[in-house]
């Protein structure tokens, strides 16, 4: 029986190439006006050295300041960027309701995401979800890093719900979807037109509503 739901953070609950976008926008104005003459040149640079997230801030603000010769030091622009961004993050449409009825369904709902635990914990508390989950896994306090397997059954141990009962959610084909398979949960992918659509997977849903009627389904076939 599918009794614990675990979910990725970043581009699955949080929404976020939106969120930078917000963040990169009000960055510019508060601190790169003099610097930096078009705004959206400037915006389209930091995102395209962002990589997605893949980049940390601290090489994305390096080669800023160097190609614009900006009067910052990159640990100023770091923790302008650790302390600003949370104030910016938006989750994806039905992301609390979507969990609000799964833990009322009677779900153990699990996140496990990659990142910094203060960063990452401000991200969720931003967005208002941390009461629907039963517990969360940050990489950097649990000493793994998805794709590592043993994260995923870390989590599951945590629930304690068997890897069989669990299912994962996420937008990222081999860190989340291929990771959580390998592992021994079921793994959805969180549709991103970004990724080429050519990997195996047990469910896809583009938006969250699209994953309720799904894990019902499963549970009463079992």
């Amino acid at each position: 029986m599918v009794t614990g739901v675990l979910f990725d953070l970043d581009g699955t609950l949080l929404d976020r190439n939106l969120s930078l976008l917000h963040f990169a926008d009000a960055q510019y104005d508060s601190l790169f006006t003099t610097y930096a003459e078009d705004k959206q040149v400037f915006i389209n640079r930091f995102i395209e050295l962002d990589q997605r997230g893949y980049v940390w801030k601290d090489k994305v603000y390096q080669h800023l300041i160097e190609e614009y010769r900006l009067p910052y030091t990159w640990e100023e622009l770091l923790d302008d960027y650790l302390n600003g961004f949370p104030k910016y993050a938006v989750s994806f449409p039905h992301t609390l309701p979507l969990l609000e009825s799964l833990k009322k369904k009677g779900y153990k709902l699990g996140m496990i995401t990659n990142g910094f635990k203060d960063f990452q914990s401000a991200n969720i508390d931003a967005l208002g979800i941390r009461s629907c989950f039963h517990d969360i896994l940050i990489s950097e306090q649990a000493g793994l890093r998805k794709p590592d397997p043993a994260i995923f059954r870390m989590a599951a141990e945590r629930l304690q719900i068997k890897l069989d009962n669990c299912v994962y959610i996420g937008d990222h084909p081999v860190n989340d979807v291929a990771a959580s398979r390998y592992a021994g949960m079921r793994g959805i992918w969180k549709e991103d037109n970004y990724y080429p659509d050519d990997f195996e997977y047990d469910g896809i849903v583009r938006d969250l509503l699209e994953l309720e009627p799904i894990l019902d389904k499963w549970t009463a076939r079992i």
